[in-house]
């Protein structure tokens, strides 16, 4: 008799399985949109980190106007950064370029193009630089939008 009660006891019971997997689920209801609020986090940390003054681009727009005396022109915009050696003949000053890889590599977190505007209309005496930030829509960096800028909005 002894003999069956271990046998009969080897494994878990469905009631056992069906509870377990229902505290998993809870949990997961938990923690999932947790998680996908923290990827959004970070990416808007990450688009700031890249346009802000002591940023990737930031740094590179600084370098550019140590060497050429003046940031890119909205026209010439955020290509001006990635021009070859060559435009050293063109002009002595050119020191460049200034950041790494093709340019149409350079994209915000969300896979969008950065929005460069020189001489600015918030900063004009430097420069606006954005992303669309997570909706994707390009607000101009208007007050209230979740675009991310390199200003402060007062």
């Amino acid at each position: 008799m002894r003999r069956r009660m271990n046998q009969r006891r080897k494994g878990f019971t469905l009631m056992e399985i069906l509870l377990v997997a229902g505290i998993l689920a809870v949990l997961a209801a938990f923690a999932i949109p947790n998680l996908i609020g923290s990827a959004n986090s970070a990416k808007v940390n990450l688009a700031k980190a890249s346009i802000l003054k002591n940023g990737l681009l930031g740094k590179a727009l600084d370098s550019y106007k140590w060497s050429m005396g003046k940031y890119p022109d909205t026209q010439e915009g955020l290509a001006a950064l990635y021009q070859p050696k060559e435009k050293k003949k063109e002009d002595p000053r050119y020191e460049g370029p200034y950041l790494d890889g093709p340019y149409e590599q350079l994209k915000d977190p969300w896979g969008n193009n950065y929005h460069y505007r020189s001489p600015g209309e918030i900063n004009t005496e430097e420069y606006d630089l954005w992303s669309n930030g997570i909706d994707g829509k390009d607000d101009g960096g208007k007050a209230g939008s979740d675009d991310v800028k390199n200003w402060i909005e007062r």
